[in-house]
């Protein structure tokens, strides 16, 4: 009987199963450090196979720093940690296909690997800037002169220094890089293959950012794209420049049309840079787009249809019986092609007005009017009044700096599920829950069901408060939501100011729209392996020891601990239906109307062991030590080789 593994994927194993199937022969067998074979590449031959494109000598191009090869190893290294169900603290558990997961989103992306490959439609995170100036969680990644030096080799073992001048800046980019870069590569293979990547970031890492994506991707595979988004109008004072944008960096398959075409309709007819302006055959046909705006005494009157022959392309305004013919083109006699589509500029006739210029008549929208608008007057993008005020709103305090302002995040993933209502959205630095937020809203307004898993590091929000530098806005703020959550009996963190947010979000939209939506919310904690330790060499293990294993399972683990540990096991999505019964006085847990049947009662009845068969499951798992001795586990798989055959039995 095949015992379960326990532990989380190993994508070294993973990544040589991908190179086997392009070239086999470059496969071969070596001993692990027990002794027993496992397969192995054979570099010698795989170089043999890719001979006329190898990389000679030092010189070629790459991206590179300080722990880059250490931390893909770690990012390949599997780990025993497993996922528990906190029912207490979750919302609609037993019907929500959301997920709420407290821990370090590197170990957690981890356990992920195999229940969510290539399952998810859009990644949307909004990392650490590397700035040092957010206080909720750590944001500087710089290490000391002495750790960079050790780790680039600059030091030798008895600390002399063996370079006169080693790099000084590069040490407060390398850690940054590093735990980016970790997390990307796991994140890439829960990406579906159409799937879309978005990276917020601001002026700090953006090069580094888009070195590191180019390379994890690839650039003849996937199209990066920078956005620029208005985040703080009224300016982020720096030393020499006031910085108003950040950015969001688009990571999507070169050869699949991923983001969509319309812009949202909403009732205030505005909408973000994300939002495009029409298709390519919306602005090039010519019923969409040879017209122009018509305006008379400053102001706009309507839009005129005009034949070819009335055009001039020398001219973008013509003053015609004292009517102005203001023609968005492109550029002036170059190019005769429409910067938008007739229906987008009919949409938002209410928001242009006439400016007067020298030559007759510009359209503007707010301050500007380009496809990478920057409405000013517009605070739906301000992280400040769009993105505190709201996470302020809903949980007193906020605890947040500049939280993201849902809209943008709203834009981001209606722009790439808005033909896949059913997609999972992830974020994986979910902080006050904004990209949960954006999925409920986007839902409600188009009868979505999307799905989304948020991961959140749950930082203690009594170190944060206590951290120096910390203005006295931020701490008064901070405070006030420990204030809020304590008394609401919940624990101090990140992830309560997360959790509380989605609930009161989920809640007001259901109140003010009275959608039929999913609002609810699984939270799952990260913590160590439901197994107990039992890695000791025979020198180690005493007999009192040997009776503390009667049991593999640590005794503070539930049936549910178990249950949603074996899920992961076994790759299977954690947001499904699961009923539990009892069958002769054992408990017997079905998941998903049968893809897994589970049962972790000891001496459980033959009686039992036929009933489940019958019912011909996916899969079927019990304890290993629910069964006596060898002669049961065998008779536990002859029921099993009669009565459902197709049935794959483990045992925990």
């Amino acid at each position: 009987m095949e015992k379960m593994k326990m532990e989380s994927a190993n994508l070294t194993d993973m990544n040589i199963e991908k190179i086997a199937a392009l070239f086999p022969n470059c496969i071969t067998e070596t001993a692990d450090e027990n002794g027993k074979l496992k397969k192995a590449i054979n570099f010698e031959m795989l170089r043999a196979m890719l001979s006329e494109d190898i990389a000679e000598g030092d010189e070629a191009y790459e991206f590179t720093w300080v722990g880059k090869k250490a931390a893909i190893a770690e990012a390949n290294r599997p780990i025993r940690k497993t996922l528990r169900p906190i029912i207490e603290r979750s919302v609609n558990w037993d019907t929500t296909h959301n997920l709420y997961v407290e821990g370090d989103n590197f170990d957690v992306l981890k356990t992920l690997q195999e229940s969510y490959l290539h399952s998810v439609k859009l990644i949307y995170i909004d990392p650490p800037y590397n700035t040092g100036r957010n206080y909720i969680y750590r944001n500087d990644f710089s290490i000391s002169s002495e750790e960079y030096d050790e780790l680039a080799g600059n030091i030798d073992d008895e600390g002399a220094r063996l370079v006169s001048n080693p790099v000084g800046s590069a040490r407060f980019h390398s850690a940054w890089l590093t735990m980016m870069y970790q997390r990307l590569l796991l994140a890439r293979n829960l990406l579906a293959d159409d799937g879309v990547l978005i990276v917020a970031i601001d002026e700090n890492e953006l090069s580094s950012l888009e070195m590191m994506l180019k390379e994890l991707f690839g650039e003849g595979i996937y199209d990066h794209v920078c956005v620029t988004v208005v985040h703080n109008p009224r300016g982020q004072q720096g030393k020499n420049f006031s910085y108003i944008n950040e950015y969001a960096v688009f990571v999507f398959p070169k050869d699949i049309k991923a983001i969509a075409d319309k812009r949202i309709a909403d009732e205030d007819v505005s909408w973000s840079p994300l939002r495009n302006w029409g298709s390519e055959s919306e602005r090039t046909d010519a019923k969409n787009c040879f017209y122009p705006i018509i305006v008379q005494n400053g102001k706009i009157i309507g839009f005129g249809d005009v034949s070819p022959d009335d055009y001039h392309p020398e001219k973008r305004v013509i003053e015609k019986n004292g009517l102005f013919y203001v023609y968005p083109i492109d550029r002036q006699g170059i190019e005769r092609k429409w910067r938008y589509a007739r229906q987008s500029v009919e949409a938002i006739w209410s928001m242009l007005r006439a400016k007067k210029i020298a030559t007759g008549y510009d359209i503007e929208l707010g301050k500007t009017f380009g496809v990478q608008k920057t409405l000013w007057d517009d605070k739906k993008y301000d992280a400040n009044e769009y993105g505190s005020q709201i996470v302020s709103d809903l949980v007193p305090g906020g605890g947040f700096s500049f939280p993201k302002s849902l809209y943008t995040v709203y834009d981001s993933v209606y722009a790439v599920t808005a033909n896949d209502k059913n997609a999972i959205v992830m974020d994986f630095f979910s902080g006050s829950g904004t990209t949960a937020h954006a999925v409920m809203k986007l839902n409600a307004e188009d009868g979505g069901h999307r799905k989304f898993i948020m991961v959140q590091l749950p930082e203690n929000l009594h170190e944060a408060v206590a951290r120096p530098g910390l203005d006295a806005r931020m701490k008064a703020n901070i405070e006030e939501t420990i204030k809020y959550l304590e008394s609401e009996g919940y624990e101090a963190t990140i992830c309560s100011i997360g959790e509380e947010r989605i609930r009161k979000a989920g809640a007001k939209i259901k109140s003010e729209t009275g959608a039929d939506i999913d609002y609810g919310f699984r939270v799952l904690k990260l913590d160590d392996t439901n197994m107990q330790d039992v890695y000791y060499t025979p020198a180690e293990t005493d007999q009192q020891m040997l009776l503390g294993f009667e049991s593999n399972i640590k005794p503070d683990r539930t049936d549910l601990d178990l249950l949603f540990g074996c899920l992961l096991d076994w790759g299977l999505p954690l947001s499904m239906p699961y009923s539990s019964e009892q069958i002769e006085g054992v408990t017997v847990h079905t998941y998903n109307n049968g893809d897994l049947i589970a049962c972790f009662d000891k001496a459980i009845p033959e009686n039992v062991i036929k009933t489940i068969a019958k019912r011909q499951p996916l899969r079927v798992v019990f304890r290993d030590d629910s069964f006596a001795d060898s002669p049961s586990k065998i008779n536990v798989s002859e029921i099993f080789k009669m009565l459902s055959p197709d049935t794959r039995v483990k045992v925990i």
